[in-house]
């Protein structure tokens, strides 16, 4: 039988337990349900009773030294706190991960993706790039430590196609998404740094434009690159809907998709278009995906050379 001391310091003991857990709650609640073992450690914890909730069930690894609170069904933010948490006191979300919290990007691959300020011991599920980032070039959303949304589009240039960075671009112009440092800025600042050039093509030229599919959305991607002037996109013309125009030298062009444009009732329904915008004095190009795969360049050259010629 328990005499009277043991008694009260096993209710203090338990008092003690019950005051951290509710900070762990606390904590967590501002993390998207993740916590990690410093900050464990500075709510008053000790290892032993850290490694005591483990077993316990209470606390569960994610990484090293980085837990879900309760139960392992994280969300996606979960996951991206985990992961940077896992980094070190100075890690942000970064690339793909980091665009699709700013919601620039749909996916953001098999891994998340953090910036670190030194090389760390890799961790599964996590791939750090070793970067120093300045203080304008990071900040906080949704309590996620993550790049800015300027410098996120000067990572994505290094891993992105021309087309993909564009259209991230693009979007992040369509959010209203703001820095304290511009994208042409952060390219001057880090000149040779791999997908600076794609940048530099990108910035003070990206408008967003409302496209259909994703082959509308290569055709721009395709002017932009080539300097080319940007069109009107599904315009109303002559009766029809033009997928893009120039007013001024009357040319319109026409992507033809299989998946819209592959049956009978469609080859005949585009060419009475076609008949009529010639008819009202438009110049009419088609180009299907293939072309814009195989011969870009000399689309472009095309229709350069058009617009040049149906110039007053």
């Amino acid at each position: 039988m328990r005499d009277a001391t043991d008694v009260h310091r096993a209710i203090r003991g338990e008092r003690q337990s019950r005051s951290g857990d509710a900070a762990i709650a606390a904590l967590a609640a501002a993390q998207h349900g993740v916590v990690a073992r410093p900050q464990l450690a500075a709510l008053g914890l000790s290892l032993d009773a850290i490694d005591r909730r483990v077993a316990q069930g209470r606390l569960h690894v994610l990484h090293r030294g980085v837990y879900a609170v309760g139960h392992r069904a994280v969300t996606r933010h979960g996951h991206w706190m985990a992961a940077v948490l896992a980094g070190g006191p100075d890690a942000v979300l970064s690339h793909r991960s980091a665009a699709v919290l700013w919601g620039i990007r749909a996916a953001g691959g098999t891994r998340v993706e953090i910036a670190v300020p030194r090389q760390r011991r890799p961790r599964p599920g996590i791939q750090a790039h070793h970067s120093s980032l300045r203080a304008d070039e990071r900040t906080v959303h949704d309590g996620i430590p993550v790049t800015t949304p300027a410098r996120t589009l000067l990572d994505l240039a290094a891993v992105l196609t021309q087309h993909q960075l564009a259209r991230a671009a693009e979007r992040a112009e369509a959010l209203r998404l703001t820095s304290p440092t511009s994208l042409e800025a952060l390219a001057a600042r880090h000149r040779g740094r791999p997908g600076v050039p794609a940048v530099r093509r990108v910035a003070g030229t990206v408008a967003p434009i409302v496209t259909r599919s994703e082959l509308e959305r290569r055709f721009i991607t395709l002017l932009d690159r080539e300097r080319l002037p940007r069109p009107l996109v599904n315009v109303p013309l002559a009766g029809a809907e033009a997928d893009f125009a120039w007013p001024d030298p009357r040319v319109v062009v026409e992507l033809d998709g299989y998946e819209t444009h592959g049956t009978r009732a469609a080859f005949e329904r585009d060419r009475a278009r076609d008949r009529a915008l010639q008819a009202a004095g438009w110049r009419v190009v088609r180009i299907t995906w293939r072309q814009l795969d195989d011969t870009p360049r000399r689309i472009a050259a095309e229709l350069s050379a058009l617009l040049a010629a149906a110039e007053p």
